[in-house]
């Protein structure tokens, strides 16, 4: 059997209790090491916590299956920080597992998407989310700024989530992803919200528009911004007690 267990948003205390007790009739244990992080604690500390010994994830190993190698004939946890099903690559493996006759069960945590509701922005007005790549010389994709002029004609917010690379310690900051985005065609005077670190003891939102915020402290990785839509007054009110001005 193959478990998808989420851990929530910031450290091993997160965890739920439905989570620790899977956990303890599983063999294997693979902690997924590419699409986020706790930010609040390390493998070790997990280990400590469940009693058990934890392997690393990659996504060639997870994209490629092997964690079903282990499952075919173990009971296997993948951890997963935030909730297993918010990156489409486990649900692509739940897919395969069926194929294979692997039995799976998920085991939900919270996660980003309901986080953002500490804002009070209204979650039903969230229209399609993309990422904000990282971007080089001679690699500068811009396709996520469609996401956003599709949600703008539709008065839905916006989420953008920020791209990391764990392998190197690389987070791409909010100030780096405003410029991009600016630069790719959304107006520097666009009103947006930036979060950082939702979940744990140090989160920070910023409300304010785009050119000021560059210059601000944001917070610390990791880090997600919203461009609002058509706010209703509740929401703008809200938004009002995060405001940040020149």
């Amino acid at each position: 059997m193959l478990k998808l267990i989420g851990l929530g948003l910031w450290d091993e205390k997160d965890i739920t209790l439905r989570g620790l007790e899977e956990l303890k009739e599983c063999e294997v244990v693979f902690l997924e090491a590419y699409t986020s992080k706790l930010m609040g604690c390390d493998k070790e500390q997990l280990e400590k916590l469940i009693g058990k010994k934890i392997q690393a994830a990659s996504r060639s190993f997870v994209e490629e299956y092997g964690v079903l190698d282990y499952a075919k004939n173990n009971n296997v946890a993948l951890l997963v920080p935030g909730d297993p099903l918010v990156a489409t690559t486990h649900s692509d493996l739940l897919i395969e597992a069926k194929k294979r006759g692997i039995k799976t069960k998920i085991i939900h945590n919270a996660s980003i998407y309901s986080a953002v509701g500490e804002t009070g922005l209204q979650l039903y007005k969230f229209g399609r989310s993309a990422t904000v790549t990282f971007w080089t010389e001679n690699y500068k994709p811009t396709s996520w700024i469609d996401v956003l002029f599709e949600n703008k004609e539709r008065g839905l917010h916006t989420l953008f989530f920020l791209d990391l690379d764990l392998e190197k310690d690389r987070f791409l900051t909010a100030q780096q992803a405003l410029k991009q985005l600016i630069q790719a065609g959304m107006s520097e005077d666009e009103k947006v919200v930036v979060c950082s670190q939702l979940g744990g003891p140090s989160k920070k939102i910023t409300y304010g528009k785009a050119k000021d915020l560059i210059g601000k402290d944001l917070g610390l990785p990791l880090q997600v911004i919203i461009v609002p839509g058509k706010l209703h007054e509740k929401e703008k009110e809200f938004l009002e007690m995060f405001r940040r001005e020149g």
